[in-house]
């Protein structure tokens, strides 16, 4: 049988979207890319922004179209938006299965069972913020330690998972809702998983959490953990996404000053420069503490590169605390930042207790705003690039021209990332994916450096 998979959302989801495949390959089912010849549609959700469930509710409208068809055809939707909505996604005419995160290893279970049956099944979190039970934990491990593999997309390169959940309660965000409370994993299953990857070829690995500075164990903190990775042998990078900006153990900054393998990189979300936006945000630090981590970030790791995230248009946003935001971006000096507009989640304290009082066109505007501000100083600092010579782990063909169109060369438009995840585009022969190369660059924009294989 044929499945066709659609994910929408973080690093998280790809993850999880990995795993499920490898899961179903394992099971004897085929992957296509037509969803019109697919006899399963899998749907990894993502619920952080109302867009993203926009989308997800118009591939299941399509879905409608093809089921005149193909009547037999099975949809299963899991992952965060399953979890939030459980029954009211259960009731919609073309699902077949709704799974949350901490159920993704029963899918070809709950697959195999609607293939035999057209009963409607559910597996999701009765109570997500109770902690999971112990069997359900060490499923999860398991269906992380057998079915991770390198990333189908980026040759030589693997996501792992070193925790779940988050205990932050930020105001605005439905994560604590959909994932549950923080629960870091064995470190040995975790060293087991990336001795295996290793083996298969991986040479870049990036630990993931939604708090990844959170991660504690009875024995070991994230320090303890990025010491414990680089001892592996094959691994070549280590990067690790994302940090929350509190409570932060400066022994990160220096294991990335002792562990080469480690890369200069910090993606630590601000969200707003305005303390009284981040007070309703329910963040916990305030701007002056969220630049001293900066600040001692940079002074004991000098060439650091640091990202940031901001949401616009929060409520009760004003001129003055969205200039403080820009302020902020010039401040921190980000080597880029990811900027949203607020949306409003469903069983969100923000949304229970603050009206949605800021225009949309006011944040349609600010966001265009602080984009220009931040690519303003993403343009100074890549042009500093200028001239040296940078180590790329090359993903594979650049999908896009950048510029710099490979068309009529003989060799195509290669892309990859330095250690600090610059994003850097050449030309090279395409067997180069997966590999670590020298790039001379020879000039910059404020998203790509450019540069001649040396």
């Amino acid at each position: 049988m044929k499945i066709f998979l659609r994910s929408f959302g973080c690093q998280m989801n790809k993850l999880d979207s990995n795993l499920v495949v490898n899961s179903f390959l394992q099971g004897g089912f085929e992957f296509t890319e037509e969803v019109g010849e697919a006899d399963v549609v899998l749907v990894n959700t993502c619920s952080v922004r109302n867009h993203a469930e926009e989308r997800v509710l118009s591939l299941l409208g399509h879905m409608k179209h093809i089921r005149k068809t193909n009547p037999k055809l099975i949809v299963a939707v899991f992952g965060c938006m399953a979890q939030r909505l459980k029954e009211d996604l259960l009731n919609h005419p073309v699902v077949n299965i709704v799974c949350g995160p901490m159920q993704i290893p029963e899918l070809p279970r709950l697959v195999n069972g609607a293939i035999e049956n057209t009963k409607k099944q559910k597996a999701v979190s009765e109570n997500i913020r109770q902690k999971a039970e112990s069997e359900i934990l060490s499923t999860l491990d398991d269906f992380e330690q057998d079915f991770d593999s390198v990333e189908e997309n980026l040759p030589a390169q693997a996501y792992v998972r070193v925790m779940h959940g988050c205990n932050n309660f930020c105001s605005y965000c439905v994560v604590p809702y959909v994932r549950g409370p923080e629960v870091s994993r064995p470190a040995e299953k975790i060293i087991t998983q990336i001795k295996k990857l290793t083996d298969a070829g991986v040479k870049q690995v990036t630990l993931l959490g939604q708090t990844v500075n959170s991660y504690k164990t009875e024995k070991l903190s994230f320090a303890d953990l990025l010491y414990a990775v680089s001892k592996i042998e094959g691994v070549e990078w280590i990067k690790f996404v994302t940090c929350y900006p509190r409570n932060f153990d400066e022994r990160i900054f220096q294991a990335i000053i002792d562990l080469p393998k480690v890369c200069r990189y910090l993606h630590i979300p601000a969200q707003s420069g305005s303390d009284r936006i981040l007070k309703a945000m329910n963040r916990g630090y305030t701007c002056e503490e969220y630049l001293e981590i900066i600040n001692k970030a940079k002074e004991i790791v000098p060439d650091i590169a640091v990202a940031g995230d901001f949401i616009v248009g929060f409520p009760g946003e004003s001129d003055e605390d969205f200039r403080k935001s820009a302020e902020l971006i010039e401040k921190a000096q980000y080597k880029n930042s990811y900027i949203f507009k607020y949306s409003p989640r469903p069983g969100t304290r923000a949304d229970e207790k603050l009206a949605d009082d800021v225009p949309n066109e006011i944040k349609k505007q600010r966001n265009i705003e602080l984009l220009a501000v931040q690519e303003k100083i993403s343009e100074e600092i890549n042009k500093t690039f200028v001239g040296k010579t940078v180590k790329v782990l090359v993903d594979g063909t650049s999908k896009k021209g950048h510029l710099d169109s490979a068309n009529g060369k003989e060799l195509p438009q290669l892309i990859g990332r330095t250690a600090g995840d610059f994003i850097v585009v050449f030309d090279g022969p395409a067997n180069l994916a997966g590999q670590f190369v020298d790039v001379n660059i020879t000039r910059a924009s404020a998203l790509t450096l450019f540069g001649e294989k040396k």
